[in-house]
């Protein structure tokens, strides 16, 4: 918790980070691997909270742009 904490201060993040130590949500998106550890994902969700798009087993390289694209284009 303390290093979600830090890094939103670090980047000064307007949102609340998720710390999910009991992985109930990685359950219900479904993004725990054979092993049980995490599948690097991500969901775009809307203002009324419907998954517009996901993205699973992602690559960081480039990956913040191609989301950030999809939401510049929606609007």
């Amino acid at each position: 918790m303390k290093s979600h904490h830090n890094f939103k201060d670090k980047y000064d993040l307007p949102f609340v980070l998720l710390s999910d130590t009991e992985k109930k949500v990685l359950e219900q998106y479904g993004i725990i691997n054979e092993k049980g550890g995490t599948i690097r994902s991500t969901f775009v969700i809307d203002e009324e909270g419907k998954i517009i798009k996901e993205y699973r087993n992602v690559k960081v390289e480039g990956h913040a742009e191609e989301v950030l694209n999809l939401i510049k284009n929606r609007g």
